[in-house]
């Protein structure tokens, strides 16, 4: 845990969770409570809640939390059997780690229990085309070979099943340069962003579409 702290003050690091962070905030616009899921030492969520949100912090490492900032809830467990109240969140941010646990499709379908109606869910995947992805599950001692699921389009279907989705690439890394890409061999995330399916809330309603955008039903 020491060196991977050290490891994310570096100059390149802290590009990339800048980079993340500013796409996530982007996506909570309207929100107030968030569960980030697999958060570590709560990085990213320290950056949020600075920015006025409730974050809860979900991982099933003790040690890793311990290094989380007073500001942030931290709950150690796991996310395949979430012990949270049904429907008690308004966003589920996954920061790269999903496709680290064994049974993803029951921690998505706890995602879906504890998001209110409408709840939104943020998923970063590795993109395990990109040139970084390459780069990394090359090297002997990176956190990238603990992967266990490498394909997106299985991920994004079982999430399809209880969120309407729309999905894109971002985030292109190579070496230590980073820039915007939306092309699969070059940007090192693919970003699922779900709206829980369910009874339409009128009051998300505008002229029949819900009022960020995402289609009522449906994969777009």
């Amino acid at each position: 845990m020491d060196r991977y702290l050290q490891s994310c003050k570096t100059e390149f690091w802290r590009s990339v969770f800048k980079a993340e962070m500013d796409y996530i905030l982007r996506e909570l616009d309207g929100a107030k409570d968030v569960l980030s899921v697999g958060c570590g030492p709560a990085i990213i969520e320290k950056g949020l809640a600075e920015h006025g949100f409730n974050i809860t912090g979900l991982d099933i490492s003790e040690e890793a939390l311990q290094c989380a900032p007073d500001a942030i809830r931290t709950v150690v467990g796991s996310a395949e059997t979430m012990s949270f109240p049904t429907s008690c969140f308004d966003v589920v941010i996954y920061v790269a780690s999903l496709q680290f646990l064994e049974k993803f499709r029951q921690a998505i379908k706890q995602t879906a229990r504890v998001l209110k109606p409408k709840g939104k869910l943020l998923v970063m995947l590795l993109n395990s085309e990109s040139a970084f992805f390459r780069e990394k599950i090359r090297a002997p001692d990176s956190y990238v070979k603990k992967i266990k699921h490498t394909n997106l389009h299985e991920i994004e279907r079982a999430i399809a099943e209880y969120f309407t989705v729309r999905t894109e690439y971002f985030l292109g890394i190579e070496g230590k340069r980073i820039f915007e890409s939306c092309r699969p061999d070059s940007a090192s995330l693919y970003v699922i962003n779900g709206r829980k399916k369910g009874k339409t809330n009128r009051n998300c309603r505008k002229n029949g579409k819900t009022r960020d955008g995402f289609s009522a039903v449906g994969v777009l």
